[in-house]
This record gives structure tokens, sequence and C-alpha cells, in this order.
């Protein structure tokens, strides 16, 4: 028997049941229906004595079909499929490569039993979409693996390595690679001929008894993971449904699980977590780059500058097992910025996810050198020097005639005018930039900025690049800041003139971090230090709070001091100095400070963020709205629950934002006019996150 889809095959009394849907095999109405008709049809098949369920291409079942979610699924359902699986009476194998996640896991926890190759993963990572796994994961896991470790799969949704699954007896057995089949057919034959009663997961109770024997394990999880769970309801919903498989019968805690995926189903923050989803597999999808415009190969990489930027930016190609040549002018910075480069990595061989032999060989194929010359066979250089346009200017006129006449210049500024970079050199054509945010060889968002006259060659290059090391790249135009830092701009200027108004640092922070953020504006600053964002010694005239932090010392967590106090394990606590200097700047402006509500805070601080995200999509800076709502998620850590900052205006209505900005305006003055688009896409009801759709 066999469709498009679903093929049907038996030999010696053992089905070999394939399904075949490119490009993941996603559970689909299509394939559901398929599983349904073959599996059907080889239980009612006397003949056969087994069944192997397995996927055709790359992959075994890679998840549901995300595009169903919220539009009601046809019939036959998950739940529908896996009652048929379960309810077999001839022994059912599920052969595992590639990816077994989401529902393509529940589906094999409806097996029998599971067999992989050993480079295969499983995992039920929905919570990345605010949702819980729907289809039995929370009732079926923690039988086979007890809720503690099913919370920890299930909450942070990280994919297991087949070994770690066979470990935690997820997986039966691990078979070797190329011989899936074959592993699968032994495997199976074994079950066979040992006539044993046919186990299935839902019956399982053993497990449980670590969850029945141990009441406190929720709360103490809840309590360790607080932080990491803050503003998101699906962990908690998670929790709950582990806890309904530990205290309820099967099919009451089936029943409770689909009640906690249906309340999030239909909540905002799913819609939202949804919604990134897909924006982030978006942002690649450059309109205007020709189809013939293909990457240039790239195999060895310069990078000028080998400090906290450099070096971060360094480690980003060797862990892609590409050779760098890092350049420095003096040897004791080179010296150190080598020194900082092998610590990282020891630090990360020291948590047990590194190697000793991986860091050796990434650390081989660095080659520090004080001469530019030794940049001449690279393909591709980034500067990464300190943000002054003089000295990047200087480097671009020098690396001009050094580099190979095919390199591709890069800069790593995060403000600068690019074009004026591209100006200094014969080859503008070749001038992008490359901003990586800090740490360099953590943070995930990667801005390529696209000058006046970058080829649309060198783009796609660019964007080559970003998936090589892993970043969620995103395209922008040449403007002061780009996107992430223009936009956050607004939010850092207003932040400190509304300390003298009424509310202090750690109440500003405090908003923040109750929004979503992982820290406030104050607080990173401190962490990043005073001294390197905006302050110049010799023009400073006591004339702003980070003046006069700054003038006292108070650099930020480096010095103990900055707009907190820090102990020596660097924790905050409000500056009595910080305090001292706010009274005196507000008395000597002549302001009456006075106590400000946490809504009037936030609308203080994100509407003007607002406003900038309107104009950059006005002025062509962002091709999409929704490329605006990744940057910010990825480059400042914008809560990925709310969807973005676009995302998160339209939930709760541009009118709003205007009515607000005008509020400010009042205020401050025309800087928080609402932008032109704003005001029409409220006045029209449009959505702002889907600009360019």
């Amino acid at each position: 028997m066999a469709t498009q889809i679903a093929t049907l095959s038996v030999a010696d009394g053992i089905a070999t049941i394939i399904i075949n849907a490119p490009p993941v095999n996603a559970l689909s109405a299509p394939v559901r229906l398929g599983l349904v008709e073959t599996f059907t049809a080889a239980l009612a098949d006397d003949g056969i004595k087994g069944i192997i369920l397995a996927c055709a291409g790359k992959t075994f079942f890679a998840g549901a079909d995300i595009t169903e979610l919220g539009k009601g699924f046809q019939q036959p359902d998950l739940h529908a499929v896996q009652a048929v699986i379960e309810g077999s009476n001839k022994p059912v194998v599920a052969a595992i490569h590639g990816t077994a996640l989401g529902g393509g896991l529940e589906v094999a926890l409806t097996c029998n039993y599971r067999v992989a190759v050993p480079s295969a993963k499983v995992g039920l990572p929905e919570v990345a979409l605010g949702l819980l796994p729907g289809a039995g994961g929370t009732q079926r896991l923690p039988r086979v693996v007890g809720p503690a470790a099913a919370l920890d799969i299930m909450v942070f949704g990280k994919p297991l390595s087949a070994r770690k699954a066979f470990e935690l007896g997820l997986i039966d057995a691990l078979v070797d690679e190329g011989g899936l089949h074959a592993g699968a057919l032994a495997y199976l034959r074994q079950v066979i001929a040992a006539g044993k009663p046919l186990p299935r997961v839902r019956d399982r109770e053993d497990a449980l008894k670590e969850g029945r024997n141990d009441p406190g394990l929720f709360d103490r999880f809840r309590a360790a993971n607080a932080r990491a769970f803050r503003g998101f309801k699906a962990p908690e919903n998670i929790i709950r449904a582990v806890e309904a498989a530990v205290t309820l019968p099967f099919e009451q805690g089936i029943k409770r699980e689909w009640e906690l995926f249906l309340e999030l189903l239909g909540s905002t923050q799913s819609a939202a977590q949804r919604y990134a989803f897909f924006a982030e597999r978006g942002v690649g999808k450059i309109p205007d780059l020709p189809t013939d415009a293909k990457p240039l190969p790239i195999s060895r990489i310069g990078v000028i500058g080998a400090g906290t930027m450099g070096g971060g930016i360094a480690m980003n190609f060797l862990n892609s097992g590409l050779p760098v040549t890092i350049v420095e002018r003096a040897q004791e910075s080179l010296d150190r910025g080598i020194d900082t480069i092998r610590r990282n990595y020891a630090n990360t061989v020291a948590k047990g996810r590194l190697s000793e032999t991986e860091m050796e060989r990434r650390m081989a194929l660095l080659t520090p050198t004080l001469d530019m010359q030794a940049l001449a066979g690279c393909d591709l250089v980034i500067e990464a020097v300190f943000e002054n346009i003089d000295l990047k200017k200087q480097i671009f006129a020098t690396l001009d005639g050094i580099a190979a006449p095919h390199a591709i210049l890069a800069s790593n500024t995060s403000f600068l005018d690019l074009d004026a970079i591209a100006a200094v050199t014969a080859r503008p054509q070749q001038v992008i930039g490359l901003h990586f945010f800090s740490p360099a060889n953590v943070m995930r968002l990667l801005e390529v900025v696209r000058g006046r006259m970058t080829s649309p060659q060198v783009l796609a290059t660019a964007l080559q690049v970003g998936r090589v090391i892993g970043k969620v790249t995103v395209v922008s135009g040449v403007c002061d800041g780009f996107i992430a830092n223009r936009m956050m701009a607004p939010r850092t200027a207003i932040a400190s003139d509304l300390t003298l108004r009424g509310p202090l640092p750690w109440e500003i922070d405090r908003v923040m971090t109750d929004y979503g953020f992982p820290m406030g504006p104050f607080a990173m600053m401190d962490l990043v230090g005073l001294d390197v964002i905006g302050w110049n010694a010799e023009t400073s005239r006591s004339a702003t709070l980070q003046e006069l932090l700054c003038e006292a010392g108070h650099w930020g967590q480096k010095r103990g001091r900055g707009y907190y106090d820090y102990d020596d394990k660097r924790r905050a606590q409000p500056s009595a100095f910080t305090m001292e200097a706010i009274e005196h700047l507000a008395t000597k402006a002549g302001i009456e400070r006075r106590p400000y509500s946490d809504d009037e805070i936030l609308e203080h601080l994100l509407y003007p963020v607002i406003n900038e995200g309107a104009r950059i999509l006005r002025e062509g800076i962002a091709f999409r709205g929704s490329d605006v709502d990744i940057a910010l998620i990825y480059g400042y850590g914008w809560p990925v629950f709310t969807g973005g900052p676009l995302f998160w205006a339209d939930t709760i209505g541009l009118d709003r934002i205007v009515a607000g900005l005008e509020k400010l305006r009042a205020s401050y003055g025309d800087t928080y006019a609402p932008d032109s688009l704003l005001r029409d896409f409220a006045a029209k009801g449009l959505k702002l996150h889907k600009f360019g759709a």
C-alpha cells in the first residue's frame, strides 16, 4: 500500500511504514491521515507480526505543523493517530534518525519501542512557542524518565542526543549509523521472539514514584528557576501538567494536559512567541537581493583589534572551524587578547561543555600578529577597533592597499557612517558592516549593514557568514545606530532625565525587569562601564548624572560603584552617592521631583522606542517590522513573550502609543512627537509588526 506520503511494505511478516513529507516530515493533516491509513491496514493483516515506523529524508518527524496552530486541527488529529498506534496488538518500533521533536517524539512515545542512530536528537521544545507538549508528552515522558528529568527536558526545551536519551531510557537501543532499518528490524525480531506482553508507556508507574515520594520536588524546581521563568506562562503550565502525571490517572492527566495546552494556545504570549519563531526564520529573506547573487567562498578571516569585541568576533569563526588572523598594534594588547580567548575557552572546558582537545584545535586556528600585511591572504577582514570615525577611516585606507582584490572589508561599528568609511577605499562595493553585539561570542544577533555601494554578492556573502557562525542575521541600512542601538537610544536618554523628575535608577530598573528585560538600563550601563559610554573626561562639566558619577570614579561594576554600589560579589544595592547627585541636579535645574507609577515609567521608557521603530521603517532602514522585533529580542533581550517592541505595541494598541507620546511631547518637546507612520497606522488600524510582510 502506498500514497505519495505514506508507504506500507511487508517482508517476512514485518511491516515497514515510511513517511515521506519533505522537508522535515511535519505532522500535517495529510501525514496524519497517511499514518492512520497505513497502520489500520497493517493491523488488519494477520500475516504481519510487527511494525517499523520510519521516515524518509533527513529526519524523523521534526514536529507538528505549526501553521495549523490556532486554526483548528483537521481530522484525524494527533491524538487519533496516537490512539491507533498505541492500540496496536503487534509490537511497533519507531526508527529515529535526524530529529524527533515535539509531536514527533510524542508519536514515538506511543510506539512500544524506540531505536535510533547515535546522531539523532530528541526533545519536546514547545516551550519556545509559548506552549506545552499537547499530545501526551507531559504525561508519557515522566513515565519513562521520571518527573525531574521530564521537567528539565520540557521546560528548557533543549534537544537530547540519542546517547543521552538512551541513558535515560527514552531510547531503547542505539543502532549503527547508516543501518537504521536493519537495526530496527533486528531489534523487532528479538522482541517478537521473546513473546513478552507489549509494553505501553502510558501504563508505566515506576518512574512516577520519584514525584509521589517527594511532593516538594515541584516547588523546589519552581524556586530554583524562578528568575529564568520570570514573565513566562508556559513553564508553569508544564510543571502543572507533570504534577498531573504524578497525581492523576493517565486519562485524567491527558485531559488536564489539554486544558493547560489550550490555555496557552489562546494566550497573547504564545501568539507572540509563535510570531517571533517565524519572524526569526524570515530575516534572511531580502526582498531586493537578486537570486543570482551567490555568496563568495570565505576560507580565512582577518580581525583587526584583539580587545573585547575583536576577541569575541574571532571566537565565532574559530568555533566554526575557520582560521583567523588577528592583528593588534602593541604586543601587550595582543597577548592580553589571546589570553582572554584562551581563558574563555578554558572556562567552557571547566563547565564540561568543551573538551581540552577541541579547545586546542580551535586555538591552533588562531594566528596573532602585529603585522597588518598578514591580512593579505584573508577573504574577509573585520575591523573591531575603538568607535572613532577618523581611526576607522585610517585603518580602511591602509587595509585597502593590503587586502587581496577579492577580499570583503567589514566594520564592526555600532553607530558610525559605513558609507563614509567605505569612501576611503577603492572598493566601496566590497565594504559592509558586520555589527556584533557584546559579548560577540555569546550574543546571537548580527546586524549586517548594507552600504550605499555594497554589492548584492557581498551582501549574500555576509548573510551566509552569519549562518555559518550561527547568528540571527538582520539586514540594516546605514544610519546612526542602525536598528537595535538606534531603537534603544531614546530609552537610555529618557531614563537618565527621568531620574531627576522622580524615579530613582533602581525603581526604573525594576519596572524594566518586571516587564521582562534581563536587566534595566542603569544596571546595564554599570555592567558595560560608565566611562566607555559617551563620557569624555576632557569635556566633562558635572552637568549630568553620568558625568558626576564618572568624575567621582564611579564607573560601574569594575570599580565597585556606579549607579549602584557593589559588594565583593558584585551584588548591587542602592547608592547614597547617586541619590545625592540626583537631588543636587534636580535642585539646580529647578525640577520638583514627584512619584511616578510603574505604568508611567513604562510609557516614558518604551513608547519612544516604538516611535523610533516606526521611523526606522518609514526611512527604509529595516525591510520589515518583524526584522525590527527580532533585532531587539536578540540584541537587547527584549522579552520574547511580548513578540518584540512592535508586536507588543500592536497588542496594546497603536492609538494608545500615540496618545502616550503626545503626553511626552508636552513635557519634553517635539523630540517625542509621534512619527507620521505611527500616526497613519494607528488611524487606519494597521499593524506595525506586519509592515513589509
